[in-house]
């Protein structure tokens, strides 16, 4: 069985970080058990009952109505840790609308929900590990986790293996985000330059005139240049 080097210290966030209120509360206060994996975890299940629809990577076409907010691209790929393309990924995008308020019963923010935006999506990667998702841009948030607590714009990002134990959890963020230094949940990675693999590059080339602004983010699943994923120990 091939075994991975484990990623260099700093690089992932801590599973307790006190600063970041919530971790409090979910961190382990036990050593972890390892138990031995069975077949049908490492063999599935995969994707769910499911298949992949014509809009589930165009959150702006999932609903009736245009969607408030400025239309993004967001593409890019999913690579192993020498680089080598990863298709047939499953990626699960969720998000905040324009306004910086989630499609969802607990979220109370005093924002406008948005009739014509869900902000959830779907895609599957392909030969080249190309994906590719075209949304709205996310609002800022406060999240009462201090005072005057605000979240910077971001995506959610579900990546999924061939089963789901493979599943890896991540975040994007945007460039020049002015809240992300106040940020504890990004801050929680003390590696600097680990840190800024989290934030997205603006991407002429993607961008679609008079329509969609362009951002590029990849996906490192190891090595030196792994992206930060949630939960990672």
């Amino acid at each position: 069985m091939k075994r991975y080097p484990l990623p260099d210290p700093g690089t992932q966030p801590p599973l307790l970080y006190p600063a970041y209120t919530c971790s409090v509360r979910r961190a382990p206060r036990k050593p972890l058990i390892q138990l031995p994996h069975t077949l049908s975890e490492l063999t599935g299940p995969l994707y769910g009952h499911n298949p992949i629809g014509e809009t589930d990577h165009d959150l702006t076409r999932q609903h009736p109505g245009e969607p408030l907010g400025e239309r993004i691209v967001v593409a890019g790929r999913v690579l192993d840790e020498d680089g080598r393309p990863i298709p047939h990924t499953l990626i699960e995008l969720w998000q905040a609308n324009a306004a910086g308020r989630y499609f969802h019963h607990v979220d109370d923010h005093r924002a406008p929900l948005d009739p014509n935006f869900t902000g959830a999506g779907r895609a599957i990667t392909d030969e080249r590990g190309q994906y590719r998702f075209l949304t709205i841009k996310p609002g800022a948030y406060p999240w009462r986790n201090h005072a005057n607590a605000w979240r910077p714009a971001h995506l959610h990002f579900s990546l999924f293996g061939p089963c789901f134990i493979t599943r890896l959890i991540t975040q994007m963020y945007f460039p020049n985000d002015p809240l992300m230094p106040f940020d504890p949940i990004s801050q929680s990675i003390p590696d600097e330059r680990a840190r800024g693999r989290l934030v997205s590059q603006f991407d002429l080339n993607l961008t679609e005139p008079e329509w969609a602004l362009g951002y590029r983010f990849d996906f490192v699943l190891r090595g030196r240049d792994a992206t930060p994923f949630e939960g990672r120990p």
